[in-house]
Order: C-alpha cells, then structure tokens, then sequence
C-alpha cells in the first residue's frame, strides 16, 4: 500500500504533467491555426499580385488594340485613295489603246482610200482631248501624294519606349524592392581565421596558406575558415550580396555573435549549430545548412553572385542567386534572439582552384564608411 503522503505527491505530479499536457495541446492547436492562417493570407497576396499583373496586361492590350486599330485604319484610307487612282489609271490606258486601235486602222486605210480633213480634225481633237486627260491624271495622281503620318508613327514609337523604359526601371519587381534592403557591412578582421586575408576596407576575404601572426583574441576563429561582420542587425530588413566568381567552394551565412570559435567542434562551422545559417557550394554541388541539418538544392550552374536578405519583421532569412533573385532556400526562424551578422567562408584553396576572394559588393556611398560604424550598433 502507498502511503498517503507519497499517493498526494505523485497524484500532484500527474496533475502537473495533465496540464503541461493540455498546455502542449492547445499550442499545437494554436500552431495548426496559424498555420493555416499563413496559407490563406499567402493565397490572398498572390491573387491580388496576379491581379494587378492581369489588369496591367489588360491595360496595355486596350492600349495595343487602340493604337493598331488607327494604324489600320489610316493605312485603309491609304490604300483605298491608290486603288482608286490605280483604277483611274487602269481606264485611261484602256481608252488610250482604244484610240491607238483606232488610230492604226486609219492609217492602213489611208494607204488604199484618203480621208477627208474633217475625219483628220476629229481624230486630232480626240488626240488632244486624250493628252489633256493624261496630264490631268498624272498631276492628280502622283504616288508620293499618298503617304501614312510618319511623324506621327515616330511618336507613338516613342511614346511606347519611353513606357518600357519606365516598366524596364521598375521591373524585375522583386529586385527593385529587394535591393531597396542593401545595407553596407565590413567584416571585422578580429574574428577572421589566421589564415584568411581581409581586405582594408573589410569588404572581402581570401584564403592565405601562411598562418598570420595575428593576436589570439576571445573572438577570432582558430579552425574554421570564417569572419564575420562589425555591423549587427536587429530589425528591419537587410540584403548583401557577396561575389563568388571563380571558386569552387565557399559558405555564405548569418550568424548570432555566440556562434562557438575555438576548437574543432562542429558548431564552429556555419550553419551547423543553433546558431548560424548558411548556404554552401562545393564541388558544384549547393547545400543549405542550419542546425547541423543539410538541405541539398536543386541548382548545378555556377553562380557569380550570392544574394542574403535577413528580415526580421518576418523571422525569415532568404539566399538567393543574386543576378535575377532566384531564390535558393529561406529559413524560417519566427523570431530572432539576437543580432544577426554576415559570416563568409572563403574556404581552402581546394587544388589550387578556390584562390578567388569572397567580395561583399556593398551599395555605393560616397559619404558612408562601414568601418566608422561601433561593432555594438544594432540596427
């Protein structure tokens, strides 16, 4: 038999696991519902993307139908006013050959039997009618009197330049907002790995085989080819895009300040612990990490430059092919604990082929230099 004090403690227990159970429960079914929320707000956004795509290709056929329909129109007229005088000119050479045929069999009779003058004055007067009418029809009908408004054609096509110029300005759209986020970094030289080169201006890192002699500080890397940003980010949105052009391996990331950097344990590389994400190329091959999780992606061709967009409001970090913003993989945090930095990882020289820097192409400003700004500074 149990005894009472022991029976009140494990019946306390089990109330408590009953409601840390109803707890879980209700969050689950909290989950589904957000879930589901999520759903259907994306549907709801991309409907009304699509229809204000369709309604601008709406416009611009009504535009197109318009415009096309007084084209033709004008070149109707055009061609009806030449068919007219063509035909104008078709009738006059009938009667032309008329008067020739005529013309001709007075001739041979007049070899056999003369004519009087009268019948000569007569045939004389229909000649010059004849010559008249000629005259007439070639003045009123000369084929440059007949032309479409050229100059009016030349500004329509101007017009509609200048409207793919503006449409040209704003489009791709998704890269027109997304470089709206570029925000300048530098990378701190006290956290890169003693055998990386970084730039004065920290706007790129390369693989050294000589191990520098550089100062042992708490934040700096001692076996994982990495560096990270001075600046760290808060809020807000945020895009870089890093040149990978000529190498064959590199990892491009995020990363909390916390992420380890002594040692050889794993969590030192990016993307394999809590605390950083990354996108990796090796070999051909694009690997999305976080949490020691790879995520292999479908592409095979060789990238030249990396775009990385960090938005908080929506918890979500987004690689992308920075050239036409194919995206490669987006993690979906929630909520971020903590200041984000960018980490590059150059990587080795893999047989003398990954030699190339690792080049944060930051926006131009003449007025702004990323190393001014405190490492402190959250944004």
């Amino acid at each position: 038999m149990i005894p009472h004090n022991i029976n009140e403690t494990l019946q306390k227990q089990q109330g408590c696991l009953q409601k840390q159970k109803e707890e879980v429960k209700q969050r689950l079914e909290k989950l589904s519902v957000r879930q589901s929320e999520i759903t259907r707000k994306s549907l709801v956004i991309r409907k009304s993307i699509i229809q204000k795509y369709q309604e601008i290709q709406a416009i611009l056929d009504e535009d197109l139908r318009t415009t096309l329909s007084h084209l033709e129109m004008e070149e109707r007229a055009a061609v009806s006013t030449l068919d007219g005088l063509m035909e104008r000119n078709c009738s006059l050479i009938q009667e032309l050959d008329q008067n020739l045929a005529q013309l001709t069999v007075t001739l041979n009779q007049t070899d056999t039997e003369p004519h009087p003058e009268s019948f000569t004055s007569s045939t004389e007067q229909q000649n010059i009618e004849a010559m008249d009418r000629v005259v007439d029809l070639l003045n009123g009908s000369e084929p440059i009197s007949v032309s479409l408004d050229e100059e009016k054609a030349d500004q329509i096509l101007s017009i509609t330049s200048n409207m793919l110029e503006q449409i040209c300005s704003q489009t791709p759209t998704i890269k027109k907002l997304i470089k709206s986020y570029s925000s300048k970094v530098c990378l701190d030289p006290d956290t890169a790995h003693p055998k990386l080169m970084i730039s004065p201006r920290g706007d790129s890192a390369a693989y050294t085989d000589i191990w520098q002699k550089l100062p042992d500080l708490p934040g700096r890397f001692d076996t994982t080819l990495n560096v990270i940003s001075l600046q760290g980010y808060s809020c807000g949105r945020h895009y870089w895009e890093i040149d990978v052009t000529g190498k064959t391996y590199w990892e491009i990331g995020v990363t909390y300040l916390s992420i380890p950097r002594k040692g050889t344990t794993e969590d030192c590389w990016l993307g394999r612990g809590e605390e950083s994400w990354c996108v990796e190329y090796f070999d051909g091959e694009y690997t999305a990490w976080h949490g020691g999780v790879p995520h292999h992606l479908p592409f095979t061709k060789h990238f030249c430059r990396i775009g990385v967009l960090c938005n908080f409001p929506a918890g979500v970090v987004t690689f992308f092919e920075a050239a036409d913003m194919t995206p490669l993989y987006s993690f979906c945090v929630g909520r971020f604990s903590d200041r984000l930095h960018l980490a590059l990882c150059p990587g080795h020289e893999h047989n003398g082929s990954n030699s190339e820097p690792l080049v944060i192409c930051n926006p131009q400003s003449p007025t702004s230099d990323p190393r001014s700004q405190s490492p402190q500074e959250s944004f």
